[in-house]
């Protein structure tokens, strides 16, 4: 069936766009994106909108969340590929369909899942499908959310309830990989919780912890916006501000209120310095969990008789597959807060500024957003 094409001037630098109907839907042939050709090397431009294919779905992008892993796929590391779109906490409209979709109507609003298994190498046979050896990464390994359109499989879009604001949605991402890792670690009912960081993902983490297990929480966390917010939320039961300038007396303050130490320690920052540390505040017979991100060159040194005389387990937590309908089920119960932790919001032409602000630590959550 032909499809009849209109002409815009809508375009990057107002080039004229052809545009088509599509379920009801007006797509053109270009879109803008973010898209680098090298790390560090990036800028706005003009591209092919993605032909999708019978088992995939076409999505307009709402907003996408930004977050560290963004940072380090700036720089080229981690799983990144390139030339490369990023932008992996994803959501928007569903405009067209391929013929073998079922799971999701034109016109529904869905939150993408950006890692897709193989389902054939051979950790993903052993149902180990967040270990899959080729592991596709929206936003990472091909292109993502940081573009007006973007191509997914159906079987990694979800529907997201209607109260849920695009804001909001960028989170649910975060939040799958949260609930992840509180599957990794299973806390006891009772467990005293020491949690490292409160970004967004610590923010979801210690929600998460108190609704699991968690009979008393502390975050402890350099001061700032995020710190303030997790304070106004009211998510945990102490926080300790821990000060670049006296960083060892804001951490001795832990052992004071807790000489035992914690059931489990989760160090959600990223910073080597931190990790080191953290075993140190962990209980005998406890659990220190490695959720942040840390580039392959980063060493930690621990001391082996402190692991083996307290008994200590070391576990991490990755990322998530397959935890997006968990997350949606605490979100149609309003077990989950998400409102305000996206607090700054930028265009694709804006993205420089928002790379140096996630940087800096001065905003507590930023998203692209689109029309």
């Amino acid at each position: 069936m032909s499809v009849p094409e209109q002409t815009h001037a809508n375009g990057v630098n107002g080039a004229a766009v052809k545009k088509r109907r599509i379920n009801g839907y007006t797509v053109p042939q270009k879109m803008k994106a973010l898209r680098y050709s090298e790390p560090e090397v990036f800028a706005v431009e003009e591209v092919d909108v993605p032909q999708i294919g019978a088992e995939d779905v076409l999505v307009k992008i709402s907003a996408c969340g930004v977050c560290g892993t963004d940072l380090h796929y700036h720089k080229g590391e981690f799983i990144a590929k390139f030339p490369l779109i990023p932008g992996h906490e994803a959501t928007g409209t569903v405009v067209a369909i391929g013929d073998h979709v079922s799971n999701v109507a034109v016109g529904e609003r869905v939150a993408v899942d950006p890692m897709e298994p193989c389902r054939s190498c051979h950790h993903c046979m052993r149902d180990q499908r967040l270990l899959c050896e080729n592991m596709t990464g929206f936003g990472g390994t091909v292109p993502g959310g940081f573009a007006e359109f973007c191509r997914y499989p159906a079987r990694q879009v979800f529907p997201i309830p209607q109260e849920v604001s695009p804001l909001e949605a960028c989170l649910i991402e975060p939040a799958a990989c949260a609930s992840h890792g509180i599957e990794r670690m299973t806390p006891k009912v009772g467990s005293r919780v020491l949690l490292f960081g409160c970004g967004p993902t610590g923010m979801l983490l210690a929600q998460l912890l108190k609704l699991n297990g968690t009979a008393n929480l502390t975050i402890a966390s350099m001061p700032g916006p995020k710190l303030d917010l997790a304070r106004k939320m009211g998510l945990a039961d102490s926080y300790v501000e821990v000060l670049a300038s006296d960083s060892q007396a804001s951490m001795d303050k832990l052992k004071t209120g807790h000489p035992y130490g914690f059931d489990i320690v989760v160090e959600a920052t990223g910073a080597p310095s931190v990790l080191e540390q953290s075993i140190f505040y962990v209980a005998k017979g406890g659990t220190l969990v490695v959720y942040g991100v840390y580039d392959d060159k980063v060493k930690v040194a621990w001391p082996p008789s402190r692991i083996w005389t307290y008994e200590i387990t070391i576990l991490a937590s990755f990322c998530s597959t397959l935890k997006f309908p968990l997350v949606m089920e605490y979100l149609r119960t309003k077990k989950l807060n998400f409102e305000g932790i996206v607090n700054k919001t930028y265009r694709i032409e804006q993205w420089a500024e928002c790379l140096e602000a996630v940087r800096k630590q001065e905003v507590v959550k930023a998203a692209i957003v689109f029309d």
